[in-house]
C-alpha cells in the first residue's frame, strides 16, 4: 500500500468515526436538553456548544503548546467540556454497566480521534548543514607541483565603514564566506 492510499484510507475512517460520533454525541446532548424542559432549537444549540467546544478547545491546546503560552485554563476547559459530553451519553443510557459503556463509545471515540489528529506534529523539514568552502580548484589531487608554496599573504585590517552607507545584510556575504587571501576571489569585502 502506497503512503498516498494509506492517508486517503485513513481519512475516510477518520471522517466516517467522527461524523458518526460526532452525531450520536450531537443527539444524546440534544435529546437530554429537551428531555429536561430546554425549547428543540436550544437542544440543538447546547450539543453544538458542547461537542465543537471540545474541538475548539483541543486546537487551542495545541497552537499554546506550540508558542510556548500557559495551556492550564485551556487544559481544565477541555476535560471540563469532554466529562460534560461524557455525561449526556451515559445519562440516556439504560442504567447498566453495559448501557453506559455502549452509551459513552461515540463520546470517547469522538474525543479520541479529537486527540489523534490534533497531536500529530507537522514534519518540519531538516534543515541541511552549511555547504563547505569547496577546496581551491588549482590543486588538482595527486599531481605534484614544482612551485614552492608561498607564504598567505597578511589579510589587512577591517576598515570600518559608516552606518549611513553600509549596504543591507541581505546583499553581503555572511562573514567568513569571502577570504581576503584569495585573489581570484571576487566579491565585496568587509
Amino acid at each position: 500500500m502506497t503512503a498516498r492510499t494509506e492517508t486517503a484510507v485513513r481519512l475516510v475512517i477518520l471522517l466516517a468515526i467522527g461524523t458518526m460520533a460526532g452525531a450520536a454525541a450531537f443527539t444524546h446532548v440534544h435529546d437530554l436538553s429537551v428531555a429536561h424542559g430546554q425549547p428543540d432549537w436550544i437542544g440543538w444549540a447546547n450539543a453544538v456548544a458542547v461537542e465543537l467546544m471540545a474541538i475548539y478547545l483541543g486546537l487551542e491546546l495545541r497552537a499554546r503548546r506550540r508558542t510556548g503560552r500557559p495551556v492550564g485554563l485551556v487544559g481544565s476547559l477541555l476535560v471540563a467540556f469532554a466529562l460534560l459530553s461524557l455525561a449526556a451519553q451515559v445519562a440516556e443510557a439504560e442504567p447498566s454497566v453495559w448501557g453506559w459503556t455502549v452509551a459513552a463509545v461515540p463520546s470517547l471515540a469522538f474525543l479520541a480521534l479529537v486527540k489523534v489528529v490534533l497531536s500529530n506534529a507537522p514534519a518540519t523539514p531538516q534543515t541541511p548543514a552549511p555547504a563547505q568552502p569547496s577546496a581551491d580548484r588549482r590543486e588538482v589531487p595527486g599531481q605534484a607541483t614544482t612551485e614552492p608554496e608561498r607564504p598567505a599573504d597578511p589579510v589587512p585590517p577591517a576598515v570600518p565603514v559608516p552606518a549611513a552607507i553600509s549596504a543591507p545584510a541581505a546583499v553581503l556575504p555572511p562573514r567568513g564566506v569571502v577570504q581576503l587571501n584569495r585573489p581570484h576571489v571576487v566579491g565585496i569585502i568587509r
